[in-house]
């Protein structure tokens, strides 16, 4: 399911328009990256939390001058679905389809 696809099925089953659920899809968006960018978490009971992890720093290998080179320390973005969730998926989903 695409963005665009959320935004038709979210509008048909709400009644709203679809202009004002992009918007306020493009706007959750928006929060939630720039509460990850300062720092903070976002938890949205019943769904998951958005939170940052810390990769340590490695070594790595350039494979085309096959040369070690340092990864330094930093952030990135992860999700983690609550519990509600996983279980909702597990007891749904009998098989994945094919691509």
């Amino acid at each position: 399911m695409r963005k665009a696809d959320l935004v038709n099925a979210i509008s048909e089953k709400t009644g709203v328009a679809k202009v004002d659920v992009l918007v306020t899809l493009e706007s959750f968006f928006t929060e939630v990256k720039g509460s990850l960018a300062n720092g903070e978490n976002v938890y949205v009971r019943g769904f998951g939390s958005f939170h940052i992890k810390r990769r340590a720093k490695k070594v790595g290998r350039h494979i085309k001058k096959n040369v070690a080179i340092e990864i330094p320390e930093h952030y990135i973005p992860a999700f983690k679905p609550a519990k509600i969730f996983t279980d909702q998926v597990k007891d749904n989903v009998k098989e994945l389809p094919k691509d």
